[in-house]
């Protein structure tokens, strides 16, 4: 039997959907474990995308369809917003439309949508990601992972949830898509052997600034900075004994990485014995994550005038 060609397939749906549907996709990209970095062997594609109308469309009485549900079977599972139903979701501070934007494994992309992602940004609400992440991983705990064995999957699936919710806590901003990135956290290797801490990272956060080489002028939750030294505004690093003394320890550590080794050589349906040392940790810090996700502000803009521009740009009004 001859191999399928995936890639080509998810292209010659998106052409399909352009036509049938008259619409222009600004966004294309793998949303699921693919783009999170711990697919399985059978793992599907969760392909994700953006489109829309013509500008008349927006002008008509009656609503425009602002879902494409286009295909869903055991490899691929694609579909779509239109994209006034997808600005109304970043102006909510909607985290799983805010990781489509941020996903590295992109399949098509317009121009039009470099602006518009920028602005869409702007809308992130910790409020709103710490509420989602910790009532992802709650949900996976209490339907998944209560008997005596597991899919390795859905310790994934509380896992991911709970480090998003500590990279809110220290950065304020929107987490990374990648599993391996959130890793950091731990002040460790990373599984290429590179070195997660040590050294200030040089890399950049939505807003254009070093928010690893130096001191945050923001406050965490509880009101102070978390990244000072003493409380002092000292330029903080990742470390591993800082790691360990919040949580992130290095039995914790290495248990990850011994899941992630398992996870690419097991089905997705297999049943395993519980890690301890792992399920330990999505239990203590969906307790903890509770508390601090009841606590922290309501920061969601309600606002959507910066969003309203950007449409009216697009549509060229």
């Amino acid at each position: 039997m001859k191999e399928r060609d995936i890639q080509k397939e998810i292209q010659d749906s998106l052409d399909q959907i352009e036509r049938k549907y008259g619409v222009r996709i600004l966004l294309a990209v793998e949303s699921g474990s693919r783009a999170w970095g711990f697919a399985s062997p059978d793992s599907d594609y969760d392909v994700r995308f953006i489109y829309m109308h013509e500008p008349a469309e927006y002008l008509r009485v009656d609503p425009v369809k602002d879902v494409i549900e286009w295909q869903l079977d055991e490899v691929l599972d694609i579909n779509g917003w239109d994209v006034k139903k997808a600005l109304l979701a970043y102006g909510k501070g909607n985290p799983n439309i805010i990781e489509w934007a941020n996903s590295n494994v992109i399949y098509r992309k317009n121009d039009a949508w470099d602006s518009l992602k920028q602005t869409a940004l702007h809308y992130f609400s910790e409020k709103a990601a710490l509420c989602h992440y910790y009532g992802t991983a709650k949900k996976t705990l209490k339907m998944y992972l209560m008997d005596d064995q597991v899919r390795y999957k859905k310790y994934f699936y509380a896992l991911r949830p709970l480090l998003c919710c500590r990279w809110i806590e220290a950065f304020h901003e929107a987490p990374p898509v990648e599993f391996d990135r959130l890793l950091e956290l731990f002040g460790r290797k990373n599984t290429d052997g590179k070195d997660f801490g040590g050294e200030a990272f040089d890399r950049q956060n939505t807003g254009g600034k070093d928010f690893e080489g130096n001191a945050f002028d923001r406050k965490d939750i509880g009101g102070k900075d978390p990244d000072s030294a003493g409380g002092q505004g000292e330029p903080a690093r990742f470390s591993a004994e800082r790691a360990a003394e919040e949580g992130l320890t290095g039995e914790l550590y290495a248990a990850i990485l011994d899941l992630l080794s398992r996870k690419t050589v097991t089905e997705e349906k297999d049943l395993n014995p519980h890690m301890p040392e792992i399920i330990g940790f999505i239990r203590s810090e969906c307790e903890r994550q509770k508390e601090l996700s009841d606590a922290a502000p309501d920061d969601r803009r309600h606002d959507y005038s910066e969003l309203n521009t950007a449409f009216r740009k697009l549509l060229k009004y």
